[in-house]
């Protein structure tokens, strides 16, 4: 037991205290014993307090030992046998006062079993430890915190001592100032054979039909064959089987560039009995100058647009849309993407969102040609390809548009729930802002009973129904027939110009009804029905079928992000009011691009879709009812546009015959295709310091800042605050996840002139999958510098601590309180005095011994008046007057009377006189 204070220098305030009250008594020597008291008292107050101020606490001794056991569970260490046998042999040998808790880490820390006196340690690792990274750094301070604050104790760690993420070395300077010990068992690493591609060097840029020197380094613990294979853009261009010894081996390939804009080389490994497959591939990314190249994405009935683009000189590549690539770097190839007649119900929300990175943050051009299934039509409203359009796909102020009646039955089954409800339930609620208010619409969600979510009436609040709509659980099981005879009959008695029905499953209906002749029934009443299957389980043949009898379509859908594409284009073709067909001769608006192709004239066209122009958009070409036939803008770092009428001549009338057309088009697709001259930066990935650091380079020796985007393979945007460390040289810190990423840099000199660069970057595999053995080094440095060691036994990790657990309990408020009941004394003392306060104690104890009953005895009025009584003279006495004798006057004497005899008193005079007595008695005590 001790005491400890945190400021210990206060006490200095001790000294002026002491001198003042020395003073004081000096100067008050030979007076009252009552001014030492009050002075003493003051310095006992001002001592406590100034104590107080220091905050002194109470150590007490802990019983026992704290002991975290951190177990390394990343990669490179494999199965947790050997640290979870351990544990179990160091737990048989604590006391019965000693306690542990477990804990184990990788790239982040967990919490396998709390601290406590538990009996038994764990018999496996239950937590979620990510196995990528070894963060030393992040297990210490996770295990330190299990440890009572102001404590000592000890942490086991058991790790192969290999870091590739944090600084344990830092982490083990604050451990040590809070007196915790770090002891290291070594632990052994996975063991097995491994090879693995440690480098791929490709040239940083090429030109179209440059033969391209491309080397590989594999490094390999064992000598053995493997397959070495390299791919471009995903398309393999070489495989050979080579010898692998063990160590470094350097193999050189050549590869004809012969595809222009980012390209895509991979390099893999592949060998028999591999330890880790997570080090058998690179990536390497080169910007390749030649001749630009556009994707086509179209149906097989689009038209021939390639045809059209020989003149240019471009390069294309046509592809269906359930074709398109599902990954960025497919999109990065292409200078421009054209969409020709492409619905967007086979197209998924993820490759959506990857040729909108393209457009916005790459300046890939895009163009979005009209016909049945495009636009509003193929169901793109909301999406974000209509967000990188410069048209919307509602039409806004539309009034001549039919009265439409829509009820949409929906599965709400148990097998809908998770993400297949929820996107049912978006794009439900896509139909209701496509709808207008004087439009009636009808909800009915289904399991084995109909559900009514909103009554088939006109839509009045839109919000009010999404919000319903949005509401919905999934249930129990699936009956459909029952549910969509139900919408038939509410549909069936209205008076509307367009009757439609649109259902979505997942499953088979329990039960069969007579769907033929409830359909037939309702093709009389001119109602529609669409039919949508979600998934392998849904009932194809019935719903296919059932679309059939209904006038409507069947949609097989496998990719649930597609059905708010769906439910939009269905709720669009139930008007069909969105194509304009009365043929029409479009107005020009003075774009000086576009005004020397029409010099001679407008040819005539046939049928649009209508569709409205954002605010900032460009209209070159306007209807008769100021709808945009072009539409262009400038979205991010691309160009795009949209020409609302097709190519193949259905639609757009005498356009396909006029002699500018193939003019037209090439210019159209020419003004989308990247305009910027690239400045070439020097781009290296290393890690530092436990972090990964992507450094850029310029050519010219500039302090220009930059704006930069990045963006990995699945389109994730990446947060990344690129700075200037020197004139041409910047940073900026990326997260740790190995994969390709792509960039594009911009920079704006004091001119305004705009130089843009695009490139990409490999972020490797991490260093958890490289076989390094046993790195005891710095496992020595962590346990030395926190006065730890190297565990030989299980028992050891349970000896006493080099500076004892001890708990400290402060004592400040005890002394403040001490303080604050002298205080009070000191007060008492100043007021009543030490002579004052005696007597008042004296007087409260005569008071208890006096009996009640006893009578008072009268003394001589005479002589009290005559002498000066005791207490009288006590108190002139303390108070520093000497008592006045009362000496009588001399008179004549005379002679002596013979005294009367006194009169027996009455009891009245006698009360008188007792209470005369009284009054003089309290005069005398005052």
């Amino acid at each position: 037991m001790g005491i400890e204070v945190n400021y210990p220098f206060l006490f200095l305030l001790l000294i002026p205290a002491v001198i003042i009250v020395f003073l004081f008594i000096r100067n008050h020597r030979g007076k009252e014993n009552g001014e030492f008291w009050i002075a003493g008292l003051r310095l006992i107050i001002f001592s406590l307090l100034i104590i107080a101020l220091t905050v002194p606490q109470v150590v007490l001794p802990v019983k026992g030992q704290t002991v975290v056991f951190l177990a390394d569970r990343s990669a490179s260490i494999g199965t947790n046998e050997e640290a979870l046998a351990w544990i179990e042999n160091s737990i048989s040998h604590r006391k019965n006062d000693d306690q542990f808790a477990v804990a184990a880490f990788g790239e982040n820390a967990v919490l396998e079993q709390n601290l406590g006196r538990n009996r038994e340690a764990i018999n496996e690792f239950n937590g979620v430890a990510e196995d990528s990274q070894s963060n030393l750094e992040a297990g210490l301070q996770f295990a330190a915190s299990l440890i009572p604050r102001e404590s000592s104790g000890r942490i086991v760690l058991m790790t192969d001592g290999n870091e590739t993420e944090g600084k344990s070395l830092e982490a083990a300077a604050v451990l040590k100032n809070r007196n915790i010990e770090i002891d290291h068992v070594p632990l052994r690493t996975a063991a097995g054979d491994d090879v693995s591609i440690s480098e791929l060097n490709v040239p940083p840029s090429l030109y179209l039909g440059e033969e391209a020197p491309i080397t590989i380094e594999v490094t390999s613990n064992v000598a053995k064959e493997a397959d070495i294979r390299l791919s471009v853009n995903h398309k393999e261009v070489l495989k050979e089987t080579v010898q692998v010894n063990e160590g470094k081996n350097v193999y050189t390939f050549t590869h004809k560039a012969d595809t222009a804009g980012l390209t895509v080389y991979k390099a893999e490994i592949a060998a028999d009995r591999d330890a880790y497959s997570e080090n058998n591939a690179l990536h390497s990314v080169v910007n390749v100058k030649g001749t630009p190249k556009v994707l086509i994405v179209q149906g097989e009935e689009a038209g021939d647009l390639a045809n059209l683009l020989k003149g240019s000189g471009l390069e294309t590549d046509i592809v269906i849309p359930e074709k398109l690539p599902t990954i960025l770097s497919g999109y990065l190839q292409y200078q421009s993407i054209i969409f020709n007649n492409a619905p967007a119900t086979v197209i998924s929300e993820q490759q959506m969102i990857l040729m909108e990175k393209a457009v916005k943050e790459f300046g890939t051009g895009f163009i979005m040609f009209g016909g049945e299934e495009s636009f509003g039509l193929g169901g793109y409203f909301k999406t974000p390809i209509e967000k990188l359009l410069p048209v919307d796909m509602d039409i806004k102020g539309k009034k001549e548009m039919p009265s439409l009646g829509l009820v949409l039955v929906m599965d709400r089954s148990g097998s809908m729930a998770g993400n297949k409800i929820e996107l049912a339930k978006e794009a439900a609620a896509r139909s209701v802002e496509l709808l207008r208010e004087e439009d009636t619409l009808g909800f009915i969600a289904f399991d084995d009973r109909p559900w009514e979510i909103l009554e088939t009436k006109p839509l009045k609040d839109k919000q009010k129904a999404i919000e319903k709509i949005k509401s919905i659980t999934p249930g129990g099981g699936t009956e459909i027939f029952t549910s969509l005879e139900q919408a038939y009959s509410e549909l069936e008695d209205l008076q509307l110009q367009r009757k439609h029905i649109i259902l979505l499953t997942d499953g088979q209906s329990a039960t069969n009804g007579d769907y033929e002749l409830l359909i037939e029934s309702g093709k009389e009443k001119n109602i529609t029905l669409s039919t949508v299957a979600l998934g392998q389980d849904a009932d194809r043949g019935l719903l296919e079928e059932l679309a059939g009898m209904g006038s409507g379509r069947f949609y097989d859908v496998t990719d649930s992000s597609v059905i708010p594409s769906i439910l939009s284009r269905e709720t669009v073709m139930a008007t069909r009011t969105y194509i304009e067909d009365k043929p029409f001769y479009p107005s020009i608006q003075p774009y000086p691009d576009w005004s020397s192709l029409f010099e001679k004239g407008v040819p005539e066209m046939n049928a649009y879709i209508a569709s409205t122009a954002k605010p900032r958009a460009q209209v070159p070409l306007l209807s008769e009812k100021k709808d945009p036939v072009l539409a262009e803008w400038q979205y991010g770092m691309g160009w795009t546009a949209a020409f609302a009428s097709d190519i193949s001549g259905k639609w757009s009338g005498e356009w396909t015959s006029w002699e500018k057309w193939p003019s037209f088009i090439n210019q159209l697709v020419t003004k989308t295709l990247p305009q910027y001259e690239s400045e070439p930066y020097r781009i290296d990935v290393e890690n530092k310091d436990g972090n990964t650091v992507l450094s850029l380079e310029s050519a010219a020796s500039t302090s220009l800042p930059i704006e930069t985007s990045i963006v990995s393979e699945t389109g994730e945007q990446i947060e990344a605050n690129m700075r200037l460390t020197a004139p041409g040289k910047y940073e900026a810190l990326m997260p740790e996840s190995a994969g390709m990423y792509f960039l594009n840099i911009k920079q704006t000199d004091h001119n305004g002139n705009v130089q843009v660069h695009q490139t990409g970057f490999t972020i490797p595999y991490s260093e958890e999958y490289l076989q390094k053995g046993i790195n005891k080094e710095h496992l020595k440095s962590l346990s030395k510098m926190t006065g730890g060691k190297e565990l030989a036994s299980g028992e050891e990790a349970f000896r006493p601590l080099k500076k004892p657990a001890s708990t400290k309990q402060p004592i400040s408020e005890w002394l403040l309180l001490t303080a604050f009941l002298l205080f009070f004394s000191e007060i008492a003392v100043r007021r009543f005095g030490l002579t004052g306060l005696a007597a008042g104690i004296l007087k409260k104890n005569r008071k208890v011994k006096e009996k009640p009953d006893v009578p008072l005895k009268v003394p001589k009025i005479k002589a009290s008046r005559k002498k000066t009584s005791t207490s009288e003279q006590a108190s002139a006495k303390l108070q520093g007057e000497n008592p006045v004798k009362q000496t009588p006057k001399k008179t004549k004497a005379k002679k002596p009377n013979r005294p009367k005899p006194a009169a027996e008193p009455s009891p009245k005079e006698r009360e008188e006189r007792m209470k005369r007595l009284l009054d003089a008695k309290k005069r005398k005590n005052k």
